[in-house]
């Protein structure tokens, strides 16, 4: 079966723009040898087991090739997206109807740390941490329109950025973990107790 990993495409299906049916994406990722690939909403989040350690290059000049787009891909194991989600601020996440939480992930050379002195945040309105893969950002719903996070898509390193909600990133986790999770089905059950 292989190590699960977790491929996140940027700008996918947003705006009309680099339209990719999820079926079609399924069997992209199956094609280049990939199993149990799952995809988790239309916003270009892929969920798959590799035998061996799978190349960023390689995704992208497939889904280039097959989707005719300038690819650009996300890739960590559960392990990574694991310590994400365990490195995020104390209480994130946890205010839904106060906040709004965003995860943006660093294609690699850049990194969360590299990418954080670049951000601005509005005193009151946003928040704003790195953690080793990730970095979270916090912004209160009832001054939205005042956050800083819209000027995010003025930078250069935006390109190398991809922004998942803290919702998204956690049940992506869920689906990454599910494997080793999921309880025995009942015929493995009864052989056991032969």
């Amino acid at each position: 079966m292989g190590t699960r990993h977790l491929a996140l495409l940027r700008g996918i299906n947003v705006g009309g723009n680099n339209l990719i049916p999820m079926v079609k994406l399924r069997e992209a990722f199956e094609a280049l040898g990939f199993g149990e690939v799952r995809t988790y909403i239309a916003s270009g989040n892929v969920v798959f087991s590799a035998a061996k350690a799978p190349s960023r290059e390689a995704i992208e000049a497939m889904l280039a090739k097959r989707f005719s787009y300038s690819a650009k891909v996300v890739l960590l194991t559960a392990a990574q997206l694991g310590r994400a989600v365990a490195e995020a601020p104390r209480g994130f996440g946890k205010q839904p109807a106060r906040f709004r939480y965003d995860v943006l992930f660093a294609r690699a050379p850049v990194t969360a740390k590299q990418v954080l002195p670049q951000l601005s945040v509005k005193a009151g309105v946003d928040e704003v941490s790195a953690g080793t893969h990730a970095l979270y950002f916090r912004r209160l719903i009832a001054k939205a329109s005042q956050s800083r996070l819209p000027k995010l898509m003025g930078l250069a390193v935006y390109k190398d950025l991809t922004v998942r909600t803290w919702n998204t990133t956690t049940a992506l986790l869920d689906l990454l973990t599910q494997r080793e999770r999921r309880p025995p089905v009942a015929s493995d059950r009864a052989r056991r107790l032969r």
